[in-house]
C-alpha cells in the first residue's frame, strides 16, 4: 500500500500544471472563435454601413441643373450632408469623398468592435473599417 501512495505522489504537482495551461489554451481557442466571429460580423456591419451611406449620398443629385436638361451630377454639400447623416444615425464616423467628376461617392466607416472573451485575457478593443462606393446612373 505505501508503494502506491508513493507512485501517486511521484507527478510533484506537473499534472496541476499541466491543466492550468491546458485551461487557458482552450480558453484563448473559445475566446479566438467568439471574437474572431465578432470582429467579422462588425466588419461586415461597418461595410453595409458605408454602402448605405454611399447609396444616401449618391441621391444628392443637382436638382437644378438636372432640371434645366444639363449634365447629373451629385451636389457635393447635399451628398456629403446625407452620407455624415446616415453615419451619425448608425453611430459610426466615417469619411466621404466625391470624384471630380460628382459621378462616384465613395465613403469610408471606422467601427469598434469590443471582444467578450479576449477581453479577459487583456485583448482590448478592435477596430474595423468598412468600404461602400456609390455610381451615379444616368439614362
Amino acid at each position: 500500500m505505501i508503494t502506491h501512495l508513493r507512485r501517486c505522489r511521484d507527478d510533484e504537482g506537473r499534472i496541476a500544471l499541466f491543466v492550468v495551461i491546458m485551461a487557458f489554451v482552450v480558453l484563448v481557442m473559445i475566446g479566438l472563435a467568439v471574437d474572431g466571429g465578432g470582429k467579422v460580423r462588425a466588419l461586415q456591419r461597418a461595410d453595409n454601413i458605408a454602402a448605405e451611406a454611399a447609396r444616401a449620398a449618391g441621391e444628392a443629385i443637382d436638382l437644378d441643373q438636372a432640371a434645366t436638361g444639363g449634365r447629373k451630377e451629385v451636389d457635393p454639400d447635399r451628398a456629403v450632408a446625407a452620407a455624415r447623416q446616415y453615419l451619425a444615425a448608425a453611430g459610426v464616423s466615417g469619411n466621404v469623398t466625391l470624384s471630380g467628376d460628382r459621378q462616384h461617392v465613395n465613403v469610408t466607416v471606422t467601427a469598434q468592435y469590443d471582444p467578450v472573451i479576449l477581453d479577459l485575457i487583456g485583448y482590448g478593443q478592435l477596430t474595423v473599417t468598412g468600404h461602400g462606393s456609390a455610381q451615379l446612373l444616368t439614362g
